[in-house]
């Protein structure tokens, strides 16, 4: 395993960014959520120019530097373009072994999955880690579907080898059972990006995170 894809072993909380919902700018959030220790970032951007998008994620890549993983969402071609660590694909999305093909061994490829038979696919076609949700219902993304619960977590995990990050309503409340039922990481978009405060948010998200997986243990 090479040294990028090792950090996955040792992710807690995963931002994921939204300049829609973000009080303060995607950069800002980055920083904040980076220097509280956030060690995998997903650059998500759905409504700006390949240009812009290309512009923003090389200065986020900086940011993330050597300790913070750096995805893509969906747009290989920007992932390509500014050397990110990898990217974060749909079910709807490129193939994931046509993604391999275009950005090598080494890049970490992550896929959204909603069933335990997806995850299994998602497994045996290389991804990574799998983003599971929604866990509970959200707003954030209008297509998401109705939450599949935190039980489903430890269903999945059962199942396959590779990360969860658990995704979808989640909040500083109920992030205790997602964690508790088998997650690896977990993502809380509005939390976050709607935040007065990221960098105490994001630090508040990894305290209770880590308290619980030393508990597991």
């Amino acid at each position: 395993m090479n040294q990028r894809k090792s950090l996955l072993e040792q992710i807690d909380f995963y931002l994921v960014t939204d300049s829609e919902l973000s009080k303060n700018g995607t950069l800002s959030d980055v920083k904040c959520a980076v220097g509280a220790g956030c060690k995998i970032v997903q650059y998500r951007e759905k409504n700006k120019t390949t240009k812009k998008m290309i512009s923003e994620a090389i200065e986020i890549r900086k940011i993330c530097g050597d300790n913070s993983i750096f995805l893509i969402n969906d747009h290989i071609d920007v992932a390509h373009a500014v050397d990110a660590d990898g990217v974060h694909i749909g079910q709807d999305d490129m193939p994931i072994n046509t993604a391999r093909e275009l950005l090598g061994d080494d890049k970490i490829i992550g896929l959204t999955v909603h069933t335990i038979n997806e995850a299994i696919e998602a497994e045996r076609n290389g991804a990574d880690y799998v983003g599971l949700g929604p866990i509970y219902n959200t707003a954030t993304k209008k297509d998401a579907g109705n939450g599949i619960g935190p039980e489903m977590i430890g269903d999945v995990k059962n199942m396959i080898g590779i990360p969860i990050v658990a995704i979808g309503g989640i909040n500083k409340v109920n992030c205790m059972d997602v964690i508790k039922n088998g997650a690896d990481s977990l993502v809380a978009i509005s939390a976050i990006v709607c935040s007065d405060d990221v960098k105490r948010e994001t630090n508040d998200f990894i305290d209770i995170i880590q308290e619980i997986k030393q508990c597991s243990i």
